[in-house]
């Protein structure tokens, strides 16, 4: 009997050992697993973040602008005078020459005007020399004193002088009627290509804004043409009238043309809110058409030093451009920012808050609040 509660005694206190052992595993156990949920839940708080340092620097970068080539010089002739079209010399695509005669044009009651002109100065004519020949007769007669009245010699001077007023506008309107003969016919003001022709042989034609509202005809300089594009006015600070600028169009995918800026409107459009630039491009081959639309590579420089960051540095939401300031209590710090050029360098950003050497996140997020409490990493370093 002894020997039995012996072997009970001993089996028990081995199997409370064996409980107990379990139960201190069980707890060390569930202590680690708590122990790492707490160390994620912390990474989820304290989200580990990478850093750059906020410095100053110029950017280069080029702007994609469209563009549009137009004629360097174009013109739309029209008739000076009521008439009709006798003669065209020249037609769509002619290349003409400055002076050529172009159309010629016929107005009848022209030549009557003339002729009518003509009569009156004869008839002025002959008025002045009878007033002039009766002034000279009075005037040779009154030598002889007492013989003629002063006031009749007067009189006879100031019909005289009437007379030749008379015969001068005589003259000067036969000018006026003889000068539109000149209006008849129609020549090129430079050298260029008759784009179009919009009135057929016998057409009742007149100035404009009388009659068709269509030119008679219009004429391009096509051998040398302007590229125009509109700057947006956040890019305008980085332009120079110094600058080359590259282009293509649809029509010639697999070639790259240059042009040079000449002109810069100095203002903004008030309903686009962008500069007007022009480049002249040389186009004696013909191949560039006016009218084609160009994309354009604008280089843009910066003219003083502003601060420079990765592009990932930069949050823009739908309220607002900020990136992310490390404070000295390691706390996330939302800061608002304008944006300047981008470029493969970074991004150029503006605001009074911030100071050379202020430390950013390198890769922003509105998922890092405003506040929060952040840990920097070292930086991954740039494999060759």
């Amino acid at each position: 009997m002894k020997v039995l509660n012996h072997t009970y005694i001993c089996s028990v206190l081995l199997a409370a050992a064996t409980l107990s052992f379990t139960a201190c595993h069980s707890d060390e156990k569930e202590k680690e697993e708590k122990q790492e949920a707490q160390r994620q839940q912390q990474d989820i708080e304290v989200p580990p973040v990478q850093v750059v340092t906020l410095t100053k620097g110029k950017l280069s970068s080029n702007l994609q602008v469209p563009g549009e080539l137009a004629p360097f010089q174009q013109v739309n002739l029209y008739a000076k005078i009521n008439s009709y079209v006798k003669q065209y010399l020249a037609d769509v695509g002619s290349e003409v020459r400055k002076g050529q005669l172009l159309i010629q044009l016929e107005a009848p009651e022209i030549n009557s005007q003339l002729n009518s002109a003509k009569a009156r100065i004869r008839q002025q004519e002959a008025l002045y020399l009878a007033s002039k020949a009766n002034y000279d007769r009075l005037y040779n007669t009154s030598k002889t004193p007492g013989t003629i009245a002063q006031n009749d010699i007067d009189q006879a001077e100031a019909r005289k002088k009437a007379d030749y007023a008379n015969l001068e506008a005589a003259k000067a309107s036969y000018q006026e009627i003889a000068s539109n003969l000149t209006y008849l016919q129609i020549r090129a003001p430079f050298d260029g290509v008759v784009s179009e022709r919009n009135a057929s042989m016998g057409a009742y034609v007149g100035p404009a804004g009388q009659g068709s509202a269509l030119p008679l005809m219009v004429i391009q300089q096509q051998k040398k043409l302007r590229l125009i594009i509109s700057v947006p006015e956040i890019n305008t600070g980085g332009l120079s009238n110094q600058g080359e600028v590259d282009f293509t169009v649809r029509a010639l995918p697999n070639q790259n043309f240059k042009a040079r800026i000449k002109r810069m409107a100095g203002s903004l459009d008030a309903r686009l809110r962008s500069e007007r630039l022009e480049m002249d491009v040389e186009n004696n081959s013909k191949k560039l058409l006016p009218g084609m639309y160009a994309e354009v590579s604008v280089p843009l420089k910066t003219k003083d030093s502003t601060f420079v960051v990765p592009g990932s540095a930069v949050v823009q939401s739908t309220e607002r451009v900020f990136v992310i300031r490390i404070d000295a209590n390691r706390r996330a710090q939302w800061i608002d920012v304008q944006k300047g050029l981008q470029g493969k360098e970074g991004i150029e950003i503006y605001s009074k808050e911030l100071n050379a050497g202020d430390k950013l996140v390198k890769t922003a997020t509105d998922e890092i609040r405003d506040g929060q409490p952040v840990k920097e990493t070292a930086a991954e370093e740039k494999k060759d």
